[in-house]
Formats: C-alpha cells, sequence, structure tokens
C-alpha cells in the first residue's frame, strides 16, 4: 500500500471538500488466499477460474469485505486515532477482478462530504476505483469530532 496524507489530520479543524488521504492498495491471488483464511470465506470465486466464469464473473475477484476494508486503511492512517469511526458503510457497485498472476491496484481518496456541528461529526465520502471503474459507492465514514474548545 502507498499512501500520502500529510501530518494526521487535525479534527477540529476540517473542511467540506478537504482531502483527508489518497491511497494505492495492490490486490493479488496471495492477498486473496490471505484473507480466505483469516476470514474463512473459501468460496471458490475468489480462487477458482473456472468457477468465477461459470457463475458469470470476468474471473477470480476479491473479497467484498476484503474491498471494503482495504478501502478505509488510507483514512485510518490520516487521522491516527481509529476510535474516531463511528460507522462505514457502502454499497458494491463493482467486482474487482484479480489476475492469476500479479496485481490489481486499488486507488482510494477520502473527502470530507459533510461536517455536523451539532452531532459533532463528519461524513468521510471515499471513492473507490480500479483502472477508473468505480468499486464501491455511496462509501462513508463517520466521524466523531473533538468537542469543541
Amino acid at each position: 500500500m502507498t499512501t500520502t496524507p500529510p501530518a494526521p489530520a487535525d479534527l477540529s479543524a476540517l473542511t467540506v471538500g478537504q482531502e483527508l488521504a489518497r491511497s494505492r492498495h495492490e490486490i493479488s491471488r496471495d492477498t486473496l488466499v490471505r484473507y480466505a483464511g483469516a476470514s474463512g470465506d473459501f468460496n471458490p470465486i475468489h480462487y477458482n477460474d473456472t468457477v468465477a466464469t461459470e457463475a458469470g464473473l470476468p474471473g477470480v475477484i476479491a473479497h467484498g469485505m476484503l474491498t471494503m476494508g482495504t478501502a478505509i486503511t488510507g483514512l485510518l492512517e490520516a487521522i491516527a486515532d481509529p476510535t474516531a469511526v463511528r460507522g462505514y458503510t457502502t454499497r458494491f457497485t463493482h467486482p474487482v477482478p484479480v489476475p492469476a498472476t500479479g496485481s490489481v491496484t486499488l486507488d482510494v481518496v477520502a473527502v470530507i462530504g459533510a461536517i455536523d456541528e451539532q452531532a459533532r461529526t463528519a461524513r468521510v465520502d471515499l471513492t473507490a476505483e480500479v483502472e477508473g471503474t468505480k468499486v464501491l459507492g455511496r462509501a462513508r465514514a463517520t466521524l466523531a469530532l473533538p468537542d469543541a474548545a
């Protein structure tokens, strides 16, 4: 993974439209094997090309939860306090095909979409793409803001 956030984001001084993180994540078949072992998700569409194509997929695809979890890691590093995340939701809009050799790159940008001063939260909109195709839709994290001084 390559992440290029500035110093940890100051959650007390966020603005709508502010970019918090930009990250790149390589996903290979090895990544899928490791995730399957850790999660217990051994669905063959995540490792067997024949089964995947028979299911109507372009080939082996990454686990949805692997994609979702990977997409938020750049934001977590940027805020330096994962306990500030109060929620995280998404829709899976496109499968992430993973080649038999090499890898595919998941590019993620996290931007402040809204700030609720009364609730002391900020909505972070994440854009996750593979080769220019959005793979997550309405990917949003809610961050708790520090109490106003």
